[in-house]
Order: structure tokens, then sequence, then C-alpha cells
């Protein structure tokens, strides 16, 4: 219940002041979280070291702290999204390949639309609902009804559905052969029943979902990714679809399928370190 006060406090204050005031009291708080935060930072800074074993630790530990300045400022993007509309999509965000969009969609099968825990995922989220899309998202629930009832507010009140992860399997497949657009961050295995994969070198596991979704209904994997700007302006990158031809054989199908997307991944947040966020242990060895 105390998480729940704390998000609408700092909801209240991100759309009280200026955007540019509350990232500077966002980066504030997260320099403090981050020198006191032993934990997460350990965690942040011995995954970056499996990205970049060459990269020396004074480098790794100046990304670790951009992970923990920009993950704040994702938050605030989130607490403002009520400010969210298409004169802000116009001004502060360009858009790259929707044209991959409109050919899944043209196609009749719908579409699973792949992202990580990178940039801004929320956002893209969003802004893809107000272009008009059909989009659905899978989300976790959280363990408390009054904090899970505000995340799922703020997506709904822009236009993006929302699937609950545990029961979503069936009410995917339905949207998808409805033609719609269905969402889910690929990077991070909760079931702890995941594909084992090697990833930067080091095996870690990967969810079913987004495979399994893709071959049970044929619709295409459409890579997507909403990315911060030095400016704090954003790109939403769209790829073309994950290129896969299932031989029939339901287990090796899911494994190449994850190792072709898994790929992706990795090219991002080679690319995009200090967007990833990820404050826990990440590999399994």
């Amino acid at each position: 219940m105390f998480n729940y006060y704390i998000y609408r406090t700092a909801q209240f204050i991100a759309l009280i002041l200026p955007l540019r005031l509350v990232y500077a009291i966002a980066v504030l708080l997260a320099d403090l979280h981050y020198l006191f935060a032993f934990r997460d930072r350990r965690f942040v800074v011995n995954n970056l070291r499996v990205i970049f074993p060459e990269k020396p630790d004074q480098q790794l530990r100046k990304i670790s702290r951009m992970v923990f300045r920009n993950f704040a400022k994702y938050l605030v993007d989130f607490f403002r999204f009520e400010k969210l509309n298409r004169n802000y999509i116009d001004k502060k965000i360009k858009l790259e390949g929707m044209h991959h969009f409109d050919a899944a969609l043209s196609s009749g099968k719908g579409a699973v639309i792949l992202t990580a825990h990178l940039g801004n995922w929320e956002l893209g989220g969003v802004v893809i609902a107000q272009l008009g899309y059909p989009f659905w998202v899978v989300a976790l629930p959280h363990k408390n009804k009054k904090v899970n009832g505000f995340f799922d507010a703020q997506r709904n009140r822009k236009g993006v559905k929302v699937i609950a992860m545990g029961k979503a399997m069936r009410s995917c497949i339905s949207e998808i052969r409805n033609n719609h657009m269905v969402a889910l961050v690929g990077d991070r295995d909760f079931t702890g029943k995941g594909i084992l994969m090697d990833f930067f070198g080091r095996s870690a596991h990967f969810p079913e979902g987004p495979a399994a979704l893709s071959l049970i209904t044929g619709a295409p994997i459409v890579p997507g990714f909403m990315l911060r700007n030095p400016d704090d302006s954003f790109t939403l990158r769209i790829e073309k679809p994950v290129e896969f031809a299932p031989a029939g054989d339901r287990a090796k199908d899911m494994a190449d399928l994850v190792a072709a997307y898994k790929k992706i991944f990795e090219d991002y947040i080679r690319k995009y370190p200090e967007q990833w966020y990820v404050f826990r242990k990440f590999w399994v060895k």
C-alpha cells in the first residue's frame, strides 16, 4: 500500500512541474539511490561486465550510473502519460519503420510485437496506440492490487489494452486472430521455465511466450524499441519481422525462433547499454 502512495505522489509532482525540472529531480534521486543501493548497483555492473568484458570497471560504473538515471526518467515519462498527445508525438518522437506494422496487419494475421526492458517500452506502447494501431500488451501484475490498478489505468487512459501475464495465452491468441497486435517484453523470463540460450557468451533463460504465439497463430514477430535520445526526445524504431521458417518440430522451432530474435536484443543492448534496465542477476551461469 505504501508504494501506491509513493507512486501517486510522484505522479502529482511529475504533472505539476515542468518536464525539465522533473527530470533534474529524478536524476538527483537516481544518483542518491545509486550511492546507497549497493545490491542493485552490483547487479548492474556485473551484468555490464558480461556484455563488455573488455571495458575497465571505471567505465562500467559510469554506464551503470546512466542506467539508474535513465530508469528514473523512464518513470517520469510513465507518470506523465496524461500529458501525452499527438502534438507531443509529432514534436518529440521520431518514427522509423512503421511500414513494418502496416505490412503485418495487411496480411490479416496480426502481429507479435517484441521488445525488451530497454529505453521506454511503456511509452512505446502508448505512442503506438495513439497512432491508431489495435494494440495490446502483456504485463506482469503487481502484487498490490492498488499499484496494479494504477499502472493499468496509466496504460488504459492512452488506449493501451492490458492482458495480465499468467492467464495471457488464450487472450493473446484471440486478439492476434482478430488481426490485432500483442506486445511482449521478451528479455526476461518470469516463470523459471524459459528456454536456455547463449546470451553474450553466457547462459540465460528467455520466455517462450513470443515464440509460442508466433508459431501457434502464424503471426510475424516484429521487434520494436522506444529509444531515448541525448536531448531526451525519442526514436521509435520498428525492425523488419524476424525471418523464420518452422520445420515442424515444436521444441526445435521454439528454440530456433528465440535464438533468431535474441540476437536482435544483443545488438540493441550492446549499442544502448545505458538504457537496459535489469537490476538483478540476469545470467544463470
